[in-house]
């Protein structure tokens, strides 16, 4: 078994003493989805969360993260950022804004810290997966670990469909 090298994300949570795991998959660049990410690990979809950088016009950039096949809905991710009106930034933006590219955008270590929302569901797991801050790999952790290191604020944030 080959070592697994570790990222920023994984180096700023062993300084927290925060325990998790550093799970590989492999990259498909076709498909970058979490759905794909859910398929390699043989988990539940609704524990693979994605991370979206979003801007208000009021606030500024904030995190949502949510469960991987789901949609932010941005009526109420602009409620809940105190803005009337929110977009996801645009993908040229999100390396120099957060420092990760597409596929690779972890809620932890970003270029600096900006508000962050995990959807409420996020609670209802032992662990969920997020990605630890690079392609091919995904951070598996407590979620309640999780949403208290960054700060984050749980909330209703995905469409219903």
């Amino acid at each position: 078994m080959k070592k697994i090298a570790k990222t920023n994300v994984a180096r700023l949570l062993d300084q927290a003493k925060i325990h998790y795991e550093l799970i590989p998959y492999i990259v498909d660049e076709n498909d970058l989805g979490a759905g794909h990410i859910a398929e390699q690990l043989g988990e539940d979809i609704q524990q693979v969360f994605k991370t979206l950088i979003l801007r208000g016009e009021k606030t500024g950039h904030f995190v949502c993260v949510i469960p991987g096949e789901d949609e932010v809905d941005l009526k109420k991710a602009a409620k809940i950022s105190g803005n009337k009106k929110v977009d996801l930034i645009p993908m040229k933006e999100l390396l120099p804004t957060t420092g990760y590219i597409r596929g690779g955008c972890s809620p932890i270590g970003m270029k600096k810290p900006f508000p962050t929302f995990f959807h409420e569901t996020c609670i209802l797991f032992d662990y969920i997966y997020v990605s630890a801050g690079v392609r091919g790999l995904q951070l598996k952790i407590n979620p309640a670990d999780l949403v208290k290191y960054v700060g984050a604020t749980e909330c209703d944030l995905v469409s219903n469909k």
